[in-house]
């Protein structure tokens, strides 16, 4: 059994919770999705950052495809690993 995570990429922290907490509940998600800050070389502007929503899938149930299109919903995406 592999361990995995995912990671989607969104726009802002209020996109970023509501997608942590659509997550539980559309995916059945057991652990709480991790929201981390992600601001790109040189931003000083908090608003600016991108937002990311770490999910652990330590049974690789989850199927990436359905989680990038979810992701594109909130106008973000599934990081490739």
């Amino acid at each position: 059994m592999s361990e995995e995570r995912h990671v989607l990429v969104l726009p802002d922290r209020d996109t970023a919770e509501d997608v942590a907490r659509e997550l539980t509940e559309r995916f059945s998600v057991h652990e709480e999705p991790q929201l981390i800050r992600d601001a790109l070389a040189g931003e000083d502007d908090a608003e600016d950052a991108q937002w990311l929503v770490v999910v652990e899938d330590p049974t690789s149930r989850l199927d990436p495809q359905a989680l990038d299109d979810f992701a594109a919903e909130y106008e973000g995406w599934l990081e490739s690993p």
